[in-house]
């Protein structure tokens, strides 16, 4: 099955949100969504029973490191990715693009793609948009990204400019050798900051027609702000009749103000990265666990929170666990903040359906606004 997969249920009669299910050859993903990220085709310490359990349905995996590492040929020879990993629902890839242009010492961007080291033995290795195509039809995941070029925040509107025009040309070239008819293939629009680049980025991206569309190029550093407007800004250039996803936005308020806007999908590293460095999220803020008024605390993590952590653990086994660097304080923590984020979308969904989004973002907004956390992190 190819082409226009998505299907509204509901639509906010008060913003641009809603409600919809977007169809694949591994079950269906309800919208809105959030998309845990397991690189390797594994969400960190993170069983996939687990995840299944939460409610998840839908996984992003990496196409660079899975390129690297066992290879795209490897994983077809075992079955393809769903099998490889054993994860019977829906698997989106990117393209690798973030993560080749992420290693700004070790490639070189030209019209033609990139020529890039692996940042594992050095090997010089070469991505066009054709063979980003071809990885991924053979991975075998549900949902292919194209290639695109995501530029720095506060770069040279220059350099911006160029990167639109590689995207948009990128984008041209995977979808004419797109081939894998269980395979949908959505395009990314650039432009960062820019509304008028974002503007001709994207009606460029929406003449080459592609299965779903994906908001490219923020979170990379640059003020709230201006990344608010431009998620408005680039969401409302999207047509209404096809699944909207952004890429890489991931704290609460920023999840509530993308569906408010009309965002359909969001992935982000957030909720694993941040469980790792012992942060916690709950209805009341940030939790950093190693804190030492933790040490004798016998509650939970979240009283409000019935996730298994919750339900068994104190606080004060968690910051056992984690200043001792004990393996399990990983899983512990990811898994109640994988439920949470669970959790937040179902929360999403029924303020959607009761017409109070708004409140729900404001409620998030007062309590992981600015200061929530550590700039570091």
């Amino acid at each position: 099955m190819t082409g226009n997969r998505f299907r509204i249920l509901y639509e906010d009669p008060s913003s641009s949100a809603r409600i919809g299910l977007y169809e694949t050859d591994h079950g269906p993903v309800e919208t809105p969504c959030f998309a845990p990220v397991g690189t390797y085709g594994a969400v960190k310490a993170v069983p996939h029973e687990t995840l299944e359990a939460m409610g998840f349905r839908l996984i992003l995996a990496n196409t660079y490191h899975l390129y690297l590492r066992p290879g795209p040929e490897t994983i077809r020879t075992l079955g393809g990715l769903h099998r490889f990993v054993a994860w019977p629902h829906a698997i989106l890839t990117d393209s690798g693009g973030y993560q080749v242009f992420s290693l700004a010492r070790l490639r070189k961007v030209t019209d033609e793609g990139v020529i890039f080291q692996s940042h594992l033995d050095g090997s010089t290795h070469t991505l066009t948009p054709e063979r980003a195509v071809e990885i991924q039809e053979t991975l075998g995941s549900d949902i292919a990204m194209a290639l695109d070029e995501c530029p720095p925040y506060g770069c040279e509107r220059s350099y911006l400019e160029q990167a639109v025009r590689r995207t948009v040309e990128w984008a041209r070239r995977s979808r004419a050798v797109h081939r894998r008819p269980d395979q949908s293939l959505w395009g990314i629009t650039q432009g960062g900051t820019d509304p008028q680049l974002r503007r001709v980025c994207t009606e460029q991206i929406l003449e080459i027609g592609f299965d779903g569309y994906a908001i490219g190029g923020l979170a990379v550093g640059e003020p709230k702000a201006e990344m608010y407007a431009a998620i408005a800004e680039a969401a409302a250039l999207l047509p209404r009749d096809h699944i909207r996803y952004l890429m890489g936005v991931g704290l609460p308020q920023d999840i509530v103000y993308a569906v408010l806007h009309g965002v359909d999908l969001v992935d982000c590293v957030v909720p694993t990265r941040h469980a790792r460095n012992g942060y916690l999220f709950t209805r009341e803020g940030p939790l950093h666990i190693k804190n030492r008024r933790y040490q004798t605390d016998p509650t939970p993590p979240d009283p409000t929170c019935d996730c298994p952590v919750c339900q068994r653990y104190s606080r004060a086994y968690l910051r056992h666990l984690f200043m001792t660097r004990e393996i399990l304080f990983t899983v512990f923590n990811t898994v109640h903040n994988l439920y949470f984020y669970a959790r937040l979308l179902r929360e999403i969904r029924a303020a959607l359906r009761e017409g109070h989004l708004l409140s729900l973002y404001r409620f998030y907004e007062d309590r992981y606004g600015p200061g929530a956390f550590p700039p570091a992190e």
